[in-house]
């Protein structure tokens, strides 16, 4: 029945001419269509659309088949007919009037919420990329439209942060991200075969959509992806996959990551459209930050910088290359403490820890940082000791600090092992020392958040002095200043705490409330902390930002009580109940 209903509508509309199709027609025809889909008759509708006859009605009416299609391929993934399905599919993007079927597709694309998303988003990305490239005419706009659908659709998928959920890539971000790749790059390719036209042309107008497009993925969702170490080496991390083809594709249409990162924040505006310069205020600084850091960080196509850029960085790499060979010809704990006075011996480690905190190469960093290792090594007690006083006080850098803090607890267990005295770390030699760790820069005051790594090494060694060394033998002098500690450490280190956490859960809170009108607003919202905005952010990740802050003060208070704890234990205990402290 339903055959014969389409084929009757079909015979009537065959002896009009296009422009008399009505727009009952239309219906008529969509409505008989779906019904002969619904009923299974597959086959006889693949004969109505491949008849030559019927090519006018097709292309004009065709279009709307297109949707029952694209459902029953979502919904019948087992059925023996979905080869029927694709095939109708292939041939009404072949036939149908591609403006129509453009419109249709991206509706489609916009319809589905969930998983779902990313399951019509990989159906349909072939069949979108085949009816753009059929237009003559307005061909930017469409791939402007199609990359602005698509962006917004990805943008609700969750972004994974683990290796696992990359693996399993629940919601197909992942894939989604893959296809997008190679549906953009007939696009770009079409940028770079057309250098000739002017600059009022189409293909001028190409490169501004690709280049919004580029920018929006930089935003989401890179910004936001994490990236794994063992992925990196394997070769088999999707985002970092499709950050690299992003970054390729700035390159290929004329805005190279150098060339856009110089130019950003000059008053002079690189875009030549109005409407660009728009969407470049609401989303710009977070992408040249999301951009930065893919190359600086990850060193994703970090060899596109030019020479002229590398070159101190290269200089700086020799230099610990070189550092690094002589050192490993010294044998540990020879290199007497009077090199030190030599100028030099004593810059090399500074200057090592300005590569380790300021360079923007993350392998250079990492090497400066062994390097260190390996010149502290070298040093005697007495050099080891002179060092350490001198990082701690100039070095204005927590992560270093905290490094520096822990070298020292390694240099007390060392020392408490050995039979023979070492005086630089025990005694009062020690406690000099340990001023300059067990304290608090601004008391109460200080920036806690800032300082974490620094404020964790200095409690770990401290709860290392206090488990190890008995007050009995207080070979370390630990015990006789432990007033002194717990005034300018422990008992600032609680107030600031309490202080941190008041802030930050009020912070939190305020968020919380005001989240629903952000939401619905779609602005960026900030968040005052220690007196600093943090910088615009969607109000979700302040809300992590906010939330791992607080982690960090439960894990210092967590340390800090057992630190008290232990110096508790072992004020009031015997010697004998000592030894079962582990």
């Amino acid at each position: 029945m339903a055959v014969e209903e389409l084929q009757s509508i079909i015979k009537r509309c065959q002896i009009l001419e296009e422009q008399d199709f009505k727009e009952e027609d239309f219906g008529l025809f969509q409505l008989a269509g779906q019904r002969c889909i619904d009923e299974g008759h597959i086959e006889q509708l693949l004969e109505i659309i491949q008849n030559e006859k019927n090519k006018v009605i097709i292309n004009n009416m065709g279009w709307n088949l297109v949707g029952p299609v694209v459902r029953c391929l979502l919904w019948n993934k087992e059925d023996e007919k979905r080869k029927h399905y694709f095939l109708m599919l292939d041939l009404l993007v072949k036939l149908c009037n591609p403006k129509e079927l453009l419109l249709g597709l991206l509706e489609l694309i916009e319809e589905p919420s969930g998983k779902q998303i990313s399951q019509i988003i990989l159906l349909l990305l072939q069949p979108l990329q085949t009816v753009i490239q059929k237009l003559r005419n307005n061909k930017a706009y469409s791939v402007g439209l199609a990359l602005s659908t698509l962006w917004s659709q990805l943008s609700l998928l969750p972004v994974p942060y683990s290796e696992e959920q990359i693996q399993t890539d629940d919601y197909g971000l992942c894939q989604c991200c893959k296809a997008l790749i190679e549906f953009t790059k007939p696009f770009v390719e079409e940028v770079i075969n057309d250098k000739e036209n002017s600059v009022e042309s189409e293909n001028e107008k190409l490169k501004d959509e690709l280049l919004k497009f580029c920018f929006k993925s930089l935003k989401c969702p890179l910004l936001t992806a994490q990236f794994f170490e063992q992925s990196k080496e394997a070769g088999n991390d999707p985002l970092r996959c499709f950050a690299s083809e992003i970054i390729g594709f700035l390159s290929a249409i004329g805005h190279p990551f150098p060339k856009m990162i110089f130019n950003h924040g000059r008053k002079k505006k690189t875009w030549d459209y109005l409407e660009f310069e728009e969407e470049e205020d609401k989303q710009l600084a977070d992408s040249m930050a999301s951009l930065a850091y893919l190359v600086f960080v990850q060193g994703i196509s970090i060899d596109q910088l030019p020479m002229v850029l590398r070159t101190e960085e290269s200089v700086f790499s020799k230099g610990v290359d070189l550092l690094e060979n002589g050192l490993l010809r010294i044998e540990d704990n020879s290199l007497l403490h009077q090199y030190l006075e030599i100028k030099s011996f004593l810059t090399v480690p500074q200057g090592l820890v300005k590569v380790m905190t300021l360079c923007p190469i993350e392998t250079l960093r990492k090497k400066s940082l062994a390097v260190l290792q390996l010149y502290i090594n070298k040093l005697d007690s007495q050099g080891k000791y002179t060092l350490f006083r001198c990082l701690l006080n100039t070095s204005n850098h927590s992560g270093v600090e905290a490094f520096i803090i822990q070298n020292i607890k390694n240099q007390i267990d060392v020392s408490l092992k050995k039979t023979h005295d070492n005086k630089w770390f025990t005694g009062p030699q020690l406690i000099s020392l340990l001023d300059l760790v067990l304290f608090l820069p601004e008391g109460a005051e200080t920036d806690l958040l800032q300082n974490s790594d620094r404020i964790m090494a200095s409690l770990n060694l401290l709860r290392y002095l206090v488990i190890k060394d008995n007050e009995k033998d207080n070979q370390t002098g630990l015990w006789t200043e432990l007033g002194k500690i717990e005034n300018n450490f422990l008992k600032p280190l609680h107030t600031g705490l309490n202080m941190s956490k008041a802030h930050y859960e009020a912070e939190i809170k305020n968020s919380q409330e005001n989240s629903q009108d952000v939401q619905k607003s779609k602005d960026l919202c900030s968040v005052t902390v220690g007196g600093e905005e943090i910088p615009n952010m969607p109000p979700e990740m302040q809300l992590k930002v906010l939330h791992s802050a607080l982690f960090t003060f439960d894990l210092i208070e967590s340390v800090l009580a057992r630190v008290e704890e232990l110096i508790e234990i072992k004020t009031k205990s015997t010697p004998e109940e000592n030894i079962g402290i582990k």
